[in-house]
């Protein structure tokens, strides 16, 4: 969530008025379309986990079928456990969706407050602000939850909050310009000539009809970077430990198997990182050319 974007930052134009799906270029197409499908691959494997809907137990131990390759019975084969790595890799998708979830409403949530009182208000209450934020956003993400790990041995739920904390400062830098641009605006003096209170006028005119991409275009870039953060942090051994998968844990199991010739038991974690991270980054930048009209038609 640290990638700043270009807004455009016009209130209701004739741009917005043009349907959606017509601001977009073959470009766009692909990526918003590739990352709605790594969305639905991701939704579907944390729904299928939850419902028990698995091919075989991701936990049970079967050592008649250990280091099998795969075949019609195991589509990814089985690790040196004899676990199914199909079903490992469907269950490692719990690893970081819920508390991904509860890192990026963490941080959309207190950044978009942050920035909207920081940007509307300006004086003594953007100068408290901001001078909260730098603090917060001075200090190297991975250096605290290095040293959280290294002193109080937290579970993903707490690391993730520390992620969420972290961004806050990111998603309320690009709220405040947003709304330091739009309330000199026309429509925003015309408001409260008309005795609109100031919380209708932020909330209602600023926010929901001028924030929406920025809300959404993080929250796509949030979830690729909570996944990146626990699947490294699992691979390294700090954070989900066997027998639970994560699909950095299994990575670290099966690198070395892979020069012996059993690369499927890390190829196939590692390149379900690789295309969701992909996906839901270029879902991001697709979302954000279409709905910011950020390059030249």
């Amino acid at each position: 969530m640290r990638t700043r974007y270009i807004q455009r930052g016009a209130e209701v134009s004739e741009f917005s008025q043009i349907p959606i799906w017509r601001r977009m270029n073959k470009k766009d197409l692909i990526q918003i379309g590739f990352g709605l499908f790594v969305v639905f691959f991701v939704l579907s494997s944390y729904i299928t986990a939850v419902l028990h809907l698995l091919p075989y137990d991701p936990l049970k131990i079967n050592l008649k079928e250990m280091m099998q390759s795969p075949d019609y019975k195991h589509i990814l084969g089985t690790d040196f456990m004899g676990r199914d790595i199909l079903s490992r890799i469907i269950v490692g998708s719990q690893a970081y969706f819920m508390p991904g979830l509860l890192s990026i409403i963490i941080a959309l949530f207190f950044g978009i407050m942050a920035g909207l009182v920081s940007g509307y208000n300006g004086g003594m209450t953007d100068s408290i602000i901001s001078y909260i934020l730098d603090i917060i956003d001075s200090i190297p993400k991975m250096v605290i939850i290095l040293l959280a790990i290294a002193f109080f041995r937290p579970g993903i739920y707490f690391i993730m909050l520390i992620v969420g904390i972290t961004n806050i400062p990111a998603v309320a830098s690009l709220i405040k310009s947003k709304v330091i641009f739009l309330k000199k605006r026309n429509f925003i003096e015309a408001g409260k000539a008309l005795g609109l209170k100031s919380r209708d006028i932020i909330f209602k005119h600023i926010l929901w009809y001028n924030c929406k991409a920025i809300v959404i275009i993080q929250a796509t870039l949030g979830m690729a970077e909570v996944i990146l953060i626990e699947t490294s942090l699992s691979y390294l051994g700090f954070g989900v430990q066997e027998p639970e998968p994560s699909w950095g844990n299994m990575v670290a199991a099966g690198k070395d198997y892979f020069f012996m010739g059993d690369f499927y038991l890390s190829t196939a974690p590692a390149i379900a990182i690789l295309v969701s991270i992909l996906g839901f980054y270029l879902l991001g930048d697709g979302l954000n050319n279409a709905l910011e009209w950020r390059r030249k038609r």
